[in-house]
This record gives C-alpha cells, sequence and structure tokens, in this order.
C-alpha cells in the first residue's frame, strides 16, 4: 500500500477501504470518527454505533475541549488532550485518519485535524469525501465498536497555529496577517443571525465560506481551483493567515485548504465570532444591519 497518507492531508476512501481490507488499522493507523450535530438534529455518537468504518473510534468533541470556557469547542490543555488521543490508541508515531458523517462531505473532521495539528502531530489526514462519500463508493461499515490498546501521546501546542482574542484585537491596527471568515455570507456582512447571535465581522476579514472549496460531490476542491478561489479574494498564500468562523470549526476549512496548496501554517482563531461578539468593542464589529438601522 503507497504511503500516501504519510505525506497529505487528504486521503481517499479507496486508500483507506485498502488499508481496512488488509488489515492495517491498529497501532499504526488510527481512524476517528469526529461528527458531531447539533442535538435536536442528529446524534453522532447514536449513529457511529450503528455504522462506522470498521476498526474506527470515536472522536467526541464534546469531550476533547476546555470545558471550563464559556465559548464552545476551545482547545483543551495539552494533558487533556494527550490523555483523551492516548485513550484512543493514538501515539505520536501514529497515522490518524478523521472522517465525519455530516452531508456536506466534511464538516468537522478539519477541525480534529487541526486540533492533532495544534498539538504537534503531523502524520493526521481527512478522508476525502467523508463518511458520505465512503457509503456512496459502497466501503465496508460495521457496528462493532473496537476497544483500542491505549497509547502514549505526547502533545506540545504549537502557539503560533493558534490566535487570541488579544492577537485578533492587535491585528486590527497592526495588519500583522490577513484574516478569511468561513461563515456564510449573510452572517458574515450581518444580514442574518449567526445561530442566535447578531452576525457581523472583524475588521478587515475577507469573506470565503468553507463550502466553496467543497465539490457537489462532497470532496475537497483541486488544488487549481482553490489557489483561485484564493487569488479572487486576493488572499496571499505567502504571507500570514489566520482564519476565522463562528466557533472555531470551518475555519478549520481554511486551513486545509491552504495546507493543500503548500501553505502549512496557517493559524486558527480558536474563539472566532462566539468570543469576539461578547468582547470586542462595538466599533469592532462591522455589520450592515447595523448600518441599515443608523
Amino acid at each position: 500500500m503507497a504511503r500516501q497518507g504519510l505525506s497529505r492531508a487528504l486521503v481517499t476512501a479507496a486508500w483507506l477501504a485498502e488499508a481496512v481490507r488488509a488489515g492495517r488499522v491498529g497501532a499504526g493507523l488510527r481512524v476517528l470518527d469526529a461528527s458531531w450535530y447539533p442535538p435536536k438534529e442528529r446524534n453522532a455518537r447514536q449513529e457511529f454505533k450503528e455504522r462506522h468504518i470498521p476498526g474506527a473510534s470515536f472522536f467526541d468533541i464534546e469531550e476533547c475541549r476546555d470545558k471550563s470556557s464559556p465559548y464552545d469547542f476551545m482547545l483543551p490543555s495539552e494533558s487533556h488532550f494527550a490523555d483523551y488521543v492516548g485513550g484512543l490508541g493514538v501515539s505520536n508515531d501514529t497515522h490518524v485518519v478523521v472522517y465525519d458523517g455530516d452531508e456536506v462531505g466534511t464538516f468537522y473532521a478539519p477541525r480534529a485535524w487541526w486540533m492533532f495539528r495544534a498539538f504537534g502531530h503531523k502524520e493526521v489526514s481527512v478522508l476525502n469525501g467523508g463518511f458520505k462519500n465512503w457509503l456512496k463508493e459502497g466501503h465496508p461499515v460495521t457496528a462493532e465498536v473496537t476497544q483500542p490498546t491505549p497509547a502514549v501521546f505526547k502533545a506540545r501546542l504549537n502557539k503560533a497555529l493558534v490566535k487570541t482574542f488579544e492577537e485578533m484585537v492587535q491585528n486590527v491596527s497592526s495588519l500583522k496577517f490577513q484574516v478569511v471568515d468561513s461563515r456564510p455570507e449573510g452572517r458574515f456582512r450581518g444580514t442574518e443571525l449567526d445561530q442566535g447571535l447578531e452576525s457581523g465581522h472583524i475588521p478587515g476579514a475577507v469573506n470565503i465560506p468553507f463550502h466553496s472549496f467543497l465539490s457537489e460531490t462532497g470532496h475537497e476542491k483541486s488544488i487549481e481551483e482553490i489557489q483561485e478561489i484564493f487569488r479572487e479574494k486576493k488572499v496571499d498564500l505567502s504571507k500570514p493567515l489566520t482564519a476565522t468562523c463562528r466557533k472555531g470549526v470551518t475555519a478549520c476549512q481554511i486551513a486545509l485548504a491552504a495546507f493543500l496548496c503548500g501553505k502549512r501554517d496557517v493559524a486558527v482563531y480558536d474563539g472566532s465570532w462566539s468570543e469576539w461578539f461578547h468582547r470586542a468593542p462595538p466599533h469592532y464589529k462591522v455589520s450592515e444591519s447595523k448600518r441599515s438601522k443608523a
């Protein structure tokens, strides 16, 4: 089997299916289902129990986060992350493949991918097309839940890949790095509510909705198409770049897209709009709805 997964941020369903067929899922290759859905819509853990990729474990983003934070899905501590993924059988030598079952193809998997990278793990890939296309292509699923042998994982946070509220505030005036917001246009512009919050964006941010990088089938677009998307938005991949969204999830799609183009240092504003809305001064929240009311 080609070592495609070790050198790429993406692996194909065919590649992973061959790994499953050959019995290679184990200490050296761990598959993680990182699905999450709004509780009233779908139950990710229950769906995992009913069917998943053979040998996969459930990566619970509700558990692997900073539960003391008032904001959703903030990064956990190094020790919390290390203990959690170690319990899933992931060591520092493990190749990790993450996927999710969202209908768009890929939604939460890039967040898990970025989390591993933020804590120093390089051999991590996203299943291109997600579970949706795994099923569509007829690859095997199982309801059998395996218990991986716990492993030792040593986490070391790469602070260059994470931006804090304070750094984002400073950047409004310093413009040290570009900011790309991955939310839908209406939420970015402030013309529609953002999951219950008034919407808008950080001054100077550029809007590239995350689904722009996905094809109609839910696969990642080609590198050439992704590069053109960034060019059209005048985002220079040779310069510092930070991604943001509602709660630090789809921002990771920006990081993944840029990574595929060779830019491996995109930072994510972990608090994103959830934090910015509550902490930033009014004049640092750009919204068309505010202008229309004036």
